[in-house]
This record gives C-alpha cells, structure tokens and sequence, in this order.
C-alpha cells in the first residue's frame, strides 16, 4: 500500500495510506509520516531535540565538576557562602538546576544558559 503525505512550507502535515493518492498529496516511503522534512527532493526525520535535565544526583553533579575542573573553584564559591548553602551542598540527594542558590553558582562561575545546559546533560550521563 502506497503512503501519500502533504507537505506545508518543508513540513509533512498529513499522511493517507488509503490507496489512491489525495489532491495535492505526494508518494513517500513507508517511514514517512507528519513532522518528517522535505526539501523538495528528500524526506528527512526531524531532528530529535534534546531533553535537558531539570536535576541531577549529587554524585552526578559533582563528577561532572570534576570532570570539568571546577571542583575546587566550586567549593571555594560554597565555603565564603553562609551555613544554609554549604549544608545544602554537603547534604542534598539531588541539584535542581531551577534552585535560586544553583543560579547564583553558575552566575557566579559566568556560566551563560547553554553551558548549563550542557553540564547538566553530561552529568545525568555520569
């Protein structure tokens, strides 16, 4: 059975496997369904976007600042912090990367958005 799909502006809309082919419809492979990309010529799937971590465990977090050489530049940041941060950081289960306190961190380390994005992403990796 034939697959036809309507594309609007690079984009695969619709798909029909009925068998005769819809108005306005093209023949594409099996594979092919809505949210593939076509440019006119091939059939591509869509990129899969990554899911970033909204958390990582302890272990994770602080692997990856090792990992990154910033272990010690970190701890420095959390011993001039008050009581409440640095029992935060010697006792939490997880770090949530939302955490007003996290924030400041990684502002404070000039970290722009994308970079904690990936250094989340390589921890929940560890």
């Amino acid at each position: 059975m034939s697959n036809f799909v309507l594309v609007e502006n690079g984009i695969v809309v619709q798909s029909d496997r009925s068998g005769a082919e819809p108005e306005g419809f093209i023949e594409a492979g099996d594979e092919v369904c809505p949210g593939f990309l076509f440019d006119g010529q091939i059939f591509t799937a869509p990129p899969i976007e990554p899911v970033i971590p909204d958390r990582v465990s302890a272990r994770q977090f602080k692997l990856q600042l090792l990992n990154a050489g910033l272990l010690a530049e970190v701890e420095n940041w959390i011993a001039a912090q008050g009581p409440a941060v640095q029992i935060a950081y010697d006792n939490s289960g997880s770090f949530v990367r939302a955490d007003p306190t996290m924030q400041a961190g990684f502002a404070a380390l000039g970290f722009t958005g994308a970079q904690i994005d990936t250094f989340f992403s390589a921890a929940s990796d560890l």
